[in-house]
């Protein structure tokens, strides 16, 4: 129904930055809203950020307050997560999801559709 492919991941020294970007594609009519999470060595997958298709505050897990943005651009059917200061506990693969219902969008249950998950990896 709904495709997502995550792309921008790799390497990075700490304190560097990275743009990480997801496209949707088939039914994104159904989408109410996006978000990122992620899954670090040996943990379970945690909430990172999740935006509204259309409109309304963004939402941030705390670990990532003032260093991670989440935006969208509907006409591509795009979200992104520019990440900036990045720290080591960042490493993990993150994973773009797509919601289509109504949701408070930090919580994994909400989510139906996933992506295939890039890897980024912060050195020390």
């Amino acid at each position: 129904q709904v495709q997502l492919v995550e792309s921008g991941g790799g390497p990075v020294q700490a304190g560097g930055s990275l743009r990480l970007s997801c496209a949707a594609s088939g039914r994104t009519f159904s989408l109410m809203a996006m978000g990122w999470f992620r899954q670090a060595p040996g943990k379970e997958r945690e909430f990172v950020a999740a935006i509204r298709w259309t409109g309304g505050s963004p939402v941030y897990a705390d670990s990532v307050k003032g260093r991670f943005t989440i935006s969208r651009d509907n006409a591509k059917n795009t979200m992104y997560l520019q990440m900036n200061s990045l720290k080591p506990e960042d490493t993990a693969v993150y994973y773009c999801a797509a919601m289509t219902g109504y949701g408070l969008g930090y919580r994994e249950y909400e989510y139906d559709f996933w992506g295939q998950g890039t890897q980024v990896t912060v050195s020390s």
